[in-house]
Order: C-alpha cells, then sequence, then structure tokens
C-alpha cells in the first residue's frame, strides 16, 4: 500500500510540473489594454536636405542613422547623424551598371569594420560599402562582399561577423512562392543552417524577427497569424505568446505584427490588427513584451509606422511613418517602462 501510494505521489507530481512547464512555453493573452498614449511624445525628424520616397528604412551605425530609400531614382541610400540628424553623404547609385543596384534589398551593418552591406537582389550580390569612404570621395564604388544563392537567400539578417549571421532565411519553391525560416548563415560560405523550432500548427511561415545575442534569444512575430514565438538561440523554443485573435488557420485579410526589435530587455514589437487592403495595414502601436513573453504595455504612437530601429546609445525608437510626418523618433525614458 505505501509504495501504491509513492507512486501515485510521483506520478502527481509530474504531471503537476508538466502543466506547469506547459503553461510557462505555451502563452495565452486575452487582454493587451495596459496603454500609454505617446502620440504627442514623437518628435519629428526633419529631412530637409535630401528627399526621400515614402518606402524608407532606417538602419545605425555607430554614430550614424542610415536610410535605405527603396523608391529613389538616384542614390538609395542617405547618411544622418544620428545624433542631430544633420544630412552628411549620400551614396548606392540606382541603375544596371557594374556598381549599381538594380533591386535594394537589406542593408546589413558591421560595426566592428565600419562598413555596412548592401543586398542586391538583382544581381544576387551583396556589396560592401566603408562609411568613411563614403564621405571622403562622393564617387566612391563599393566592393562586392559576397554572392547570393538563387536557391537559398537571406532576406533580413543581423550580422555577427563573416562566418556567423541570423537571417530570415528565403527559399523559392516556384515563380510565386517561397518558404522562410530563421537560419545561421555563414556569409564566407553563403551555407544556412535552419533553426530547427517550427510551430505545428503553421503551414505558411510569414514573419518578422529579431535577434539578442545580449540576452541569447531571438523572436518570430507572425505576419497572418496573432503568434510570436521566443526561441534561445540554439534554436530550441522558450514559449510561444498567443494574443487574442489567434486562430491556426492563416488570415490573409488581418495583418497582426509588423517588424520587432529588442530593446535592452524588452521586447517591442509593432501590431496592426488591421485590414490587409486597406491602410489600417500599417501599425499604430507598439506591443511591449519581456524576454519570457509577458505582455507589459501598449505605446500607442498615433502614426502609422512603416519601419523603425532602436539606438541603445541614446535610447530611442528612430521610425519612418507614412503619416503627416515621414520620420519621426521616440525617446524610452524610464516613465514609459516604469513598474515592469
Amino acid at each position: 500500500m505505501k509504495c501504491i501510494r509513492e507512486l501515485l505521489f510521483v506520478l502527481l507530481s509530474f504531471i503537476i510540473g508538466s502543466c506547469t512547464h506547459n503553461s510557462d512555453m505555451e502563452k495565452y493573452q486575452q487582454k493587451r489594454d495596459d496603454v500609454v498614449d505617446v502620440h504627442a511624445l514623437i518628435k519629428e525628424i526633419p529631412i530637409d536636405d535630401v528627399l526621400i520616397g515614402s518606402i524608407a528604412r532606417p538602419f545605425l551605425l555607430g554614430d550614424y542613422l542610415i536610410i535605405g530609400d527603396y523608391k529613389s531614382s538616384d542614390k538609395l541610400i542617405h547618411i544622418f547623424d544620428k545624433n542631430d540628424f544633420s544630412y552628411l553623404a549620400s551614396t548606392a547609385y540606382v541603375g544596371q551598371g557594374p556598381n549599381e543596384i538594380t533591386v535594394m534589398g537589406h542593408i546589413g551593418i558591421d560595426e566592428e569594420r565600419h562598413c555596412f552591406y548592401v543586398s542586391d537582389h538583382g544581381k544576387q550580390k551583396i556589396y560592401s560599402y566603408d562609411i568613411d569612404s563614403v564621405f571622403a570621395n562622393s564617387d566612391y564604388v563599393p566592393t562586392v562582399k559576397t554572392e547570393m544563392n538563387m536557391t537559398r537567400f537571406p532576406d533580413k539578417y543581423q550580422y555577427i561577423n563573416d562566418t556567423l549571421s541570423y537571417a530570415l532565411m528565403i527559399e523559392p519553391t516556384s515563380t510565386s512562392t517561397f518558404n522562410q525560416s530563421v537560419a545561421k548563415w555563414n556569409m564566407r560560405s553563403g551555407t544556412f543552417e535552419p533553426m530547427p523550432y517550427q510551430h505545428p500548427d503553421i503551414t505558411k511561415k510569414r514573419i518578422s524577427f529579431a535577434v539578442s545575442q545580449e540576452n541569447d534569444v531571438y523572436v518570430e512575430c507572425y505576419t497572418f497569424h496573432d503568434l510570436m514565438s521566443i526561441c534561445k538561440l540554439d534554436g530550441s523554443l522558450k514559449c510561444n505568446v498567443y494574443g487574442p485573435s489567434w486562430d491556426k488557420k492563416e488570415s490573409k485579410k488581418i495583418h497582426y505584427y509588423g517588424n520587432v526589435m529588442f530593446c535592452k530587455d524588452k521586447i517591442v514589437a509593432a501590431y496592426s490588427g488591421g485590414d490587409n487592403k486597406s491602410k489600417a495595414y500599417n501599425p499604430t502601436r507598439f506591443f511591449v513584451f519581456g524576454l519570457n513573453g509577458d505582455y507589459l504595455k501598449t505605446l500607442d504612437v498615433g502614426f502609422q509606422i512603416v519601419s523603425f530601429c532602436y539606438d541603445k546609445d541614446c535610447d530611442r525608437i528612430i521610425m519612418n511613418l507614412d503619416d503627416e510626418i515621414q520620420f519621426g523618433y521616440l525617446d524610452l525614458d524610464k516613465s514609459l517602462f516604469k513598474n515592469d
């Protein structure tokens, strides 16, 4: 009898432990209603010296703000001082010439070499630009950093070194379809090592992602599902975070998450919930989560967010907006994250 009681105790402990573990890894959040209105705190960045199109993306390299202008008919990249936003230089001519960019993709940042890498998906090449040389020579010619493979190539990536980047890998499956996944990418050899975790209920994966080496995590935010997955850098799942509208069926009508980034020990993700076929597609809010996936608060920007980056030195979010102002920033002082 005593042995039976001991066995039942062990089984009960195992069941309770398993349930607790499961709840830590599968988080369902029905309310995200701690909203902070930050609209009045958004400060406009005046861009007076250069005309930048509506589709643009900001990046940061040292003391410089780099803006990729994806609809430019002249130079595709504009560089500013990130502290006072004064204009410094432009580079990367659009065109079919030997050193011109035909279809610009991601801009990778190499802090150690003080350079940035520009993907050209028309020529399947990645070009290297030394930023000091760009300033010194208005006719600067980039070098080819690496070639991209047509069967597997990086869409966006976070550069660590020549043999390790964390990339959003694209695998074309036909002329109009493709698979998408997070992978370790060796820029030197061109090889990919896909991360092992894949959500079992997602058949068509469309995500944005961000990586934090400091916190040993990466995050995937889904475009067509109210879902965020947080994984360790070894590719194992840390937790899935399901929003109120979670459904394993793909929704092409609703746009859920936009881009995502790490702000120190916080995950900050742009969230829409609007109609994919209307202007409501663009997010106007940032959801703020802890590294364990717990919801902390919502920052209501009140402008339509196209893209953004995080300036850790100034502790601010720099945004490209499709609204009455084109570029702006939000200082993340401690008051926005108090009691978190």
